[in-house]
């Protein structure tokens, strides 16, 4: 970003999200000058500072989406947003698949008429031109554990955790086949409701009434996953209940017809919300 005049013979600009000074033509000062904190520009700048993190925050989370739900998404459309460094930060390095669901390469590149170059799983950069691609989500991918080490031989970061995420795989006849609930992680004792509330948010979960849930659309249909986490004004102690799945008529969903990653994302929402629970210690814990 170029240098903008200010009074007092200063210039200002910003400098990894941080509003920085220099004399005009000279070094950058390593405090911002007293005469320059409540100034207007700097206060624009400021401004523009929370605008970009609110803007990368919502790049990421719609690249998550986009994955979660494995939605084919156009190509032109991710052409035309990539020269954006937020979008480009987002969905640099992601898995992407074209037309052949079995070919699983990173993206690096996108050209402006919307060619992607990618890093197939032999380690050579391609070039594809799909009407659209998508961002599959882990449970989907073939040879998971390949795709991984392959992906840590090439320093792969992700800004949405794609192939590291974790990923629960639905056991083959484990339950009855009326079975509606999995209680895995059942029983997670918080000290207030408020808290485990809280803590759902804090992990991107939205909370309703007396759940904490996600929402899926896995296989062309939307499940939401839910999990009990106590009546809403409630005040003392809390625990976790049971994880449900419903279709978008909220009737529930026999857990046999769960989809992979519906049933995935909620295992996956439910031991997250567990792994914050009250840990009792002493000789009766």
């Amino acid at each position: 970003m170029a240098w903008l005049t200010a009074d007092e013979g200063y210039e200002i600009t910003l400098d990894e999200g941080r509003v920085v000074a220099r004399r005009v033509g000279g070094r950058q000062l390593k405090t911002l000058p007293k005469a320059l904190r409540d100034h207007p520009e700097v206060d624009r700048l400021r401004r523009l500072t929370e605008w970009l993190d609110r803007h990368a925050a919502a790049c990421v989370a719609q690249v998550d989406a986009w994955m979660v739900s494995s939605l084919p998404v156009p190509t032109g459309l991710v052409a035309r947003v990539w020269p954006d460094e937020a979008w480009r930060s987002a969905l640099r390095d992601m898995a992407v698949v074209g037309d052949d669901p079995d070919e699983v390469g990173f993206l690096r590149d996108v050209t402006a008429d919307g060619e992607l170059k990618v890093v197939d799983l032999d380690g050579e950069t391609v070039r594809l031109s799909p009407r659209t691609v998508t961002l599959p989500h882990p449970v989907l991918l073939p040879d998971l554990d390949d795709v991984r080490d392959f992906a840590a031989e090439l320093g792969i970061t992700q800004r949405v955790e794609q192939i590291h995420r974790a990923t629960w795989t639905r056991p083959a006849a484990a339950h009855p086949e009326t079975a509606t609930e999995v209680r895995d992680y059942a029983g997670g004792k918080f000290a207030s409701r408020f808290g485990l509330a809280a803590r759902a948010t804090s992990l991107g979960h939205r909370v309703s009434g007396g759940y904490a849930t996600c929402k899926v659309r896995d296989g062309g249909r939307a499940t939401e996953a839910s999990v009990w986490i106590g009546e809403p004004y409630w005040d003392g102690e809390s625990e976790t209940g049971a994880l449900g799945w419903h279709d978008d008529e909220g009737r529930a969903v026999r857990l046999n017809e769960v989809g992979p990653v519906a049933w995935s994302e909620g295992m996956r929402m439910a031991a997250a919300l567990y792994a914050g629970r009250t840990i009792e210690e002493g000789g009766d814990a």
